[in-house]
């Protein structure tokens, strides 16, 4: 009785592991949404801080060397043409310009001596009562005298233009937006005293990473606004590149010319939209990416057969809201874009979407 005990609770095993497989092939397949993947045109943008500039600014400086006494200007300040902005020591100068025109003086006393000299030979001459040789002899002796002269005048001008390069001017209408001097300070010849920014056209200027130009060179129409008020969006222009890598940085400088009703503020923040030429890709939903062993990856439906495949893919571009994959999938592939977490490969699905 023992055995036939055994034997039927070993069928009854059997008979429920039979309904387990059968109702695991009944399953019914997994509820997905679903988009057909096509080719569009897609515009890569970046929006960049920058700050507004003078379109022309220079370095102002002393062309002496010396001790500041007197600082005139600081950041901020409208200055005018002329005006004077820092001034030197100018005791040493002011002793130089006295004794050139002392000597200016004694050589205009010695060519007024050696004129009339000249002038009387030359009638003894005419008389015949002086050789030839003493007559060369003077006119020899005025025209050294008169080339001294002339030397004398020309050290005089070299000493009253030194002086006045103890006085720092303004080369332009602006304003000074920043400043390397003070009081007591010994400056040398050619060092940074004042940054003049001068009246006229402004410029937004950008920092551009280097990855952006691998798009290719962005397009001449730039979208600019300050950052305290983006309703003063403006259209502006590139109006220069730098060729060249500002190594500290990994940046490049871009020029963006402000139309002229757009005279913000010198230093003001503002934001530029800056736009590469058209591209075409392929752009899916945010929700339809998944992960491949930590690579971008899509589920993939076969119409034929209703089941997934996980795709690995290239993502170009991620956007706010959407992706640009530029390899892995084909216009018209059948791509999952809601409820893919829980999907397994080969996977039967039903979907809903395009």
């Amino acid at each position: 009785m023992q055995p036939f005990r055994l034997i039927g609770i070993g069928l009854a095993c059997a008979y429920l592991a039979a309904c387990d497989d059968k109702a695991e092939v009944v399953s019914p397949p997994q509820q997905v949404r679903a988009i057909r993947a096509s080719s569009s045109e897609y515009q890569p943008s970046a929006e960049i801080t920058g700050e507004v500039k003078a379109r022309i600014q220079s370095d102002l400086s002393f062309r002496v060397n010396g001790r500041v006494t007197e600082r005139l200007v600081d950041v901020g300040l409208h200055v005018h043409t002329g005006q004077v902005l820092a001034r030197l020591d100018d005791t040493e100068e002011r002793a130089d310009v006295e004794v050139a025109r002392a000597g200016l003086e004694s050589a205009q006393a010695i060519v007024k001596q050696k004129t009339l000299t000249f002038e009387r030979y030359e009638a003894l001459l005419r008389s015949r009562s002086i050789a030839q040789a003493t007559f060369d002899q003077a006119e020899m002796e005025l025209r050294t005298a008169q080339a001294s002269l002339e030397a004398a005048e020309a050290a005089l001008a070299t000493a009253k233009d030194t002086l006045s390069q103890t006085e720092l001017k303004a080369d332009a209408d602006g304003i000074i937006t920043a400043r390397e001097v003070e009081v007591g300070r010994v400056v040398s010849a050619a060092q940074a005293a004042f940054v003049l920014a001068h009246e006229g056209p402004r410029d937004a200027v950008f920092n551009v990473f280097e990855a952006f130009f691998l798009e290719g060179r962005p397009l001449a129409n730039v979208e600019v606004a300050p950052i305290a008020d983006r309703e003063l969006e403006t259209q502006a222009t590139v109006r220069e590149i730098s060729p060249f890598i500002d190594t500290r940085t990994g940046t490049i400088r871009i020029k963006v010319a402000l139309p002229e009703d757009a005279q913000w503020p010198l230093g003001t923040p503002v934001v530029g939209e800056f736009r590469s030429p058209p591209r075409n890709g392929i752009a899916l939903p945010a929700g339809a990416i998944a992960s491949a062993m930590g690579e971008a990856a899509v589920w993939h439906i076969d119409p034929a057969s209703r089941s997934v495949s996980l795709r690995k893919i290239e993502v170009e571009r991620y956007r706010t809201s959407d992706l640009i994959v530029a390899g892995g999938i084909a216009p018209q592939d059948l791509i999952v874009t809601e409820g893919g977490k829980f999907l397994k490969e080969g996977q039967t699905v039903a979907w809903e979407g395009k």
